[in-house]
């Protein structure tokens, strides 16, 4: 990595207190706030404990920003970018929007994380849909027996960008081709890679894109944001509605009117006012990133699990369980060992935080971490397969 590119990483370190006490191996479960979070969000309850102005325009402005900024990590306009709340905010939009008829059949891969699952079985149930689970192939998502579910009723595809316990990075582009082959929608899942692994939607041929911001994207949680392709956002079908939906020229000088057309942008499918903290919880955690650069951050969370993926390598007490395939890795790394549980316990009581997930454990590497942190892990299980 190139001199200035580093100097800025161990600038970003300096942001996150916690690297002062613990080595914080757990943002794919959610991530530790920086100063600069914490400075926008208290700067503004300095605001509303002062009460001295009228502050609600503010968050319309950030908002308008976030779109901007969260269009831009993903190559997509803004005019396809929509705030949310988590994850989930978008699959519910595509499970019970998408132009689907009963007897329609939606695959999923029988080792999805639940929050897929959940929103399309209620839409199943409600919409008289066919859920399809197709059978994984080492715990990874299998692109044959996906295309050997294939029949003329399948209508959708619903998959993570990353998988949560292993780190799986599916192969989006082969996908989708198989997708638009069959005039199948791609639902994605992306909230394990967002942040830390690069994408371009549109190039991709993604429909609904969809990430909760609690995790990589280092935000608070309850924010998020989707994308919906322009091709697929008017054929949606719109299952609630916002008086926010409508253009007001953020005046509000005259509420009397229920007239106004709706947006012609994902910006209609948001509900309501906003949760102004996590706005601008928000706005400061993606300016860091952007500022680093998405493949930057990859290239530095990558270079350090190349460090454990070799040490774990050399230790036979150990063995990997992400795949290390250029195109499916990601800055999760799973491993596993015998006495898995008592591992996780001895890795917790040194101040490494991290989890436990399928057999395995996880560790997420991102843009805080440094190589001492890396060699502080290797030391700890080194010291423990020594002693078992």
């Amino acid at each position: 990595m190139k001199k200035d590119i580093a100097e800025k990483f161990t600038k970003a370190r300096r942001y996150f207190p916690h690297t002062k006490k613990v080595i914080y191996y757990n943002s794919a479960s959610y991530g530790p706030f920086s100063t600069l979070v914490d400075k926008a969000i208290k700067q503004n309850l300095d605001i509303r404990l002062k009460a001295e102005r009228d502050d609600s325009h503010d968050a319309f402005a950030v908002r308008d920003q976030l779109r901007k900024d969260y269009a831009s990590l993903i190559s997509a306009r803004k005019a396809e970018v929509g705030l949310s709340l988590n994850t989930s905010f978008g699959l519910n939009i595509a499970a019970f929007g998408l132009p689907l008829k009963k007897g329609d059949e939606v695959i999923i891969a029988d080792n999805e994380f639940p929050a897929i699952v959940y929103c399309f079985r209620k839409a199943a149930e409600e919409r008289g849909l066919k859920l399809i689970f197709i059978k994984n192939r080492n715990l990874c998502f299998d692109i044959d027996n996906f295309r050997k579910a294939i029949t003329k009723r399948t209508k959708v595809l619903a998959i993570s960008y990353v998988q949560f316990f292993n780190g799986y990075k599916n192969d989006l582009k082969t996908i989708s081709e198989i997708c638009k082959k069959h005039n199948i929608y791609l639902v994605v899942d992306g909230i394990q890679g967002m942040g830390v692994e690069p994408l371009n939607v549109r190039k991709l041929g993604i429909d609904i894109f969809t990430s909760g911001a609690q995790k990589w994207l280092l935000s608070p949680q309850g924010g998020g944001f989707f994308y919906l392709s322009d091709e697929i956002r008017n054929q949606l079908k719109h299952t609630f509605m916002s008086w926010l939906g409508v253009d007001w020229k953020v005046t509000f000088t005259d509420l009397f009117r229920y007239d106004l057309p709706y947006f012609d942008t994902a910006e209609r499918f948001e509900l309501g006012y906003y949760a102004v903290l996590n706005l601008l919880g928000m706005k400061a955690s993606v300016d860091l990133i952007k500022d680093l650069g998405i493949r930057n951050i990859q290239k530095h969370n990558h270079q350090l699990i190349d460090i454990i993926a070799d040490y774990i390598k050399t230790n036979p007490f150990y063995k990997v369980t992400s795949s290390m395939v250029s195109k499916h890795r990601s800055s999760i790394f799973t491993f596993t060992c015998e006495k898995l549980i008592k591992l996780h316990r001895t890795l917790l009581n040194h101040k490494i935080i991290c989890a436990r997930r399928e057999g395995s454990i996880r560790i997420s590497v991102h843009l805080f971490h440094n190589k001492s942190d890396i060699m502080r892990l290797i030391n700890i299980l080194d010291k423990f397969s020594k002693k078992i």
